[in-house]
């Protein structure tokens, strides 16, 4: 019994990973219909809903290597979707906000990137999702405590 409980936990892992991949794939392709590549988009959505960052913490909420928050900032920056200000109180914080020109695409693009995603998603019920949500993070949680 012990062997088939440790074979259906590795087929678990590999439809896992593979589900995640094709989702990750179209997830991206939608991303990059918008002229962004997935990371700005990262950068963005995380200005347009939570406001303005510290440089230094942006990397943690999106999950980026620190190095590579400095080059997409400057990235999104030379495309005017967004400023660095410095912070009043600590002038070794710069903080990231963003701009008019990035408020306007975010306000277009997000609503679509949204409808794509619930569409990437379609082959499941509500239902479906909302217990996928309840085990996913039940099996998140446990990989983290070991």
């Amino acid at each position: 019994m012990h062997s088939y409980n440790q074979d259906q936990s590795l087929k678990l892992f590999v439809v896992m990973s593979r589900a995640m991949q094709s989702v990750t794939k179209r997830v991206e392709e939608d991303i990059k219909s918008y002229g962004l590549n997935p990371t700005e988009f990262a950068v963005l959505e995380l200005l347009y809903s939570k406001g303005e960052q510290p440089i230094q913490k942006i990397g943690e909420k999106v999950l980026l290597a620190s190095s590579s928050i400095t080059y997409v900032v400057d990235k999104l920056e030379k495309k005017n979707y967004l400023t660095r200000k410095p912070c009043p109180k600590d002038r070794r914080v710069t903080y990231a906000a963003i701009t008019e020109d990035g408020t306007n695409l975010m306000s277009d693009i997000f609503p679509k990137h949204r409808a794509a995603i619930d569409e990437i998603f379609g082959g499941l019920e509500l239902e479906d999702k909302e217990d996928m949500i309840v085990q996913l993070k039940k099996l998140g949680f446990h990989a983290q405590e070991l």
